[in-house]
Parts: C-alpha cells; structure tokens; sequence
C-alpha cells in the first residue's frame, strides 16, 4: 500500500459520500461505505449506531490515546445550487458535492491517514478512529455518545476544513431564548407597555454589551441576537416578544458563566440557555502536534466555526483539507491536491508525534 494508492482510494471514498446522502440522523447509507472500507484494508471496525470506529492494530492501555474524528452527515443543500449536490464532479482540479467540503475531505484523508499507521509497532500514542454522525445537528447520538464507548481521549485532531492550518483554540456556543414582556391590548387603545416598543431598548443592550475578557486565540466573545418574534394579528398588541440569542463563547469563560453574567444583567423579563454543552475548546500551544505542526510550517489561529471539539473535554486541535468559507454553501467543492496534500501533512505531523 503506497500513499500514492491510498490517496487515490480516499478521494474514491469521498466520491462515494458524496453520491450517497447523509442527512444528520439519516448517516446509515454513508456509515457502510466507510464500513467496507475497513473491511477491503482488514482493518477491524466497530460501528455504534452510525458512529463508525476503530483502534490501532497493537493499541496497547499503558499508552495515552490520540483520537482521529471527523464526521460524515451533512446538511441540507441549500435552494442556491446549480450542480446536483449527490453528484461528484470533478472540473478543473476541484471535486464538487454536498459535504465535499464540510468535512468529507476532512474525514477519507484521517481514514487514510490511520490505515497507513493502523499495523505499526511500537507507536508512542494508541490511535483511535471515530467516524461520526450528527455532527451538523449537534445530535445526542454523534460524538458525544462515543465518548463513554471509546478508549479514553488524551487528545484529538477534530478533522474540519482549516486550510490544513491548526486551530489551536475553537469557539463554544450558547443559544438563549429570551423574553421582553409588556401588556396585551386591543391596538386601538392607549398602551404605555407595549412589548414591542419595549424591545427597542432591550435591543440595544444587546447591541452595545460586551463581555469584559478577551482571548489571544479567540478575542472577544461574540454576541448576536438573530431572532425576533411576536405577535399574532394586526390589531392585537402582543403580550411578549421572543427573542433569540446566538453567544459564541471564548476561551477565558464557562458556558456557565456566560449564562450567570446575561442572567443577571440583561434587561429581558427571562432569558434562559437552551444547552450549556457546547463549551470552547483549545489545545495548549507547547503540546507537540502544535510544536510539530508550526516546524512544518503551518499557521495556528482561533476558530470561530463550532465543531465536535466542543463535546470533548481533553486538548484538541481543529485541522484539515479545505476552507471553511466554502461549507454549506452552494456548489460545495474541495481541491482534489487539497486532499493530497491533507494527507501529507497529516501522516508527516503524526510521524514526527507518535512514531
């Protein structure tokens, strides 16, 4: 098995992905394609639902274990496409397709990557492989569910598109349903408590509010409200306004925290979080896949974009084939020498860490 073949045999697979939908929480289709792959290198795989996973040849429980994931769901395509999203295409060195991107080019080239060290003796780390669903959806039966089922993690390459640069720290996210009151009326009545008009200042708060600690990797955290609902009829004054908010969380807070500090200081009549799950993620910048990988010459950065980092509690580095400007848009593709490339440097890093 050559890197040549085994390359030519991953941008195969991701063909395949992409023919074949994956909803989240409809994987089932995908999970076989990456089922026989295992199964053509003999490489012995267990699959959980539509998580698939595997273990190094010789894993052995002394040493620590460095995880591989990447996920195979995808979401919908949008209404914008010109091209078939099931249809791989390959024009002018790009292969087009749902989920080409985002992150099936991230996933065949970490397939790729553990075959070509699943048989070899004597690595400093066990690998595992976990193959995951839900991922878009954030769903309970993705990542998260595998994590009491696997080895234990020390650390993780979470394979998503960074340009293959390394994201050394990844942005939590908390969604909080808040609510502005006032009194329901007829509208043709005097009403000096109408939520709607109420929502104007509650609004600007948002607006205006900043969280006091900033992050090297990550700056500051972000807030954006990016829901407002109310009413029913035109002539009814509404009672409520919901409002929903989108806090993307630095590494210098909880998930907890965040929700302590809005709790206690907006101006809403409520606002509570809907999760509080998906916190921020880094890995420290001495860890030696970071050292490693900046002697290679790549780049390290803060990432905006929520991934599987944020379900796993241990260090984690966000990196991988393809730009995340390009997911979930229309006419979705990745380079094909981009997933070459991938390959190299993720088999390159991981010879000069495990083996």
């Amino acid at each position: 098995m050559t890197e040549v073949e085994l390359k030519n045999d991953a941008i195969n697979l991701l063909k395949q992905l992409i023919e074949t939908q994956s909803f989240s929480s409809e994987e089932d289709q995908t999970a076989l394609l990456i089922e026989d792959w295992f199964k053509r290198y003999n490489i012995d795989c267990k699959r959980t639902q539509n998580n698939v996973w595997a273990v190094n040849k010789y894993f052995d429980e002394s040493k620590p274990t460095l995880l591989l994931n990447s996920h195979h769901d995808t979401v919908k395509p949008n209404s914008a496409y010109t091209k078939d999203p099931f249809k791989a295409i390959v024009e002018e060195g790009k292969l087009y397709g749902l989920g080409s991107n985002d992150a099936g080019g991230c996933l065949v080239s970490l397939i790729a990557t553990f075959t070509y060290f699943y048989s070899t003796e004597d690595l400093k780390y066990n690998l595992v492989i976990v193959a995951s669903a839900e991922e878009e959806s954030s769903g309970p039966n993705g990542l998260n569910s595998m994590l009491p089922i696997i080895p234990k993690v020390d650390v993780a390459i979470v394979g998503e598109p960074t340009l293959m640069n390394l994201a050394v720290a990844e942005k939590g996210l908390v969604v909080f349903d808040a609510v502005v009151a006032g009194t329901p009326s007829h509208a043709a009545h005097p009403n000096d408590n109408n939520a709607i008009y109420n929502t104007i200042e509650v609004l600007q708060w948002f607006k205006d509010f900043k969280f006091e600690k900033t992050s090297e990797a990550l700056g500051d955290v972000k807030l954006t409200v990016t829901q407002v609902n109310a009413g029913s009829q035109h002539n009814v004054v509404p009672g409520h306004v919901d409002l929903v908010i989108d806090v993307r969380v630095n590494d210098a807070y909880s998930n907890a925290e965040i929700a302590e500090i809005l709790q206690a200081q907006s101006p809403c009549t409520s606002i509570k979080p809907r999760s509080l799950r998906l916190n921020s993620s880094s890995i420290p910048v001495e860890h030696p896949l970071v050292q490693e990988g900046v002697a290679m010459g790549r780049t390290t950065y803060g990432s905006p974009t929520l991934s599987d980092q944020a379900v796993l509690s241990c260090p984690s580095l966000k990196l991988g084939p393809g730009d995340s400007t390009r997911s979930h848009s229309a006419d979705e593709f990745i380079y094909l020498n981009e997933i070459e490339q991938g390959i190299d440097i993720y088999i390159e890093l991981l010879k000069r860490v495990i083996v």
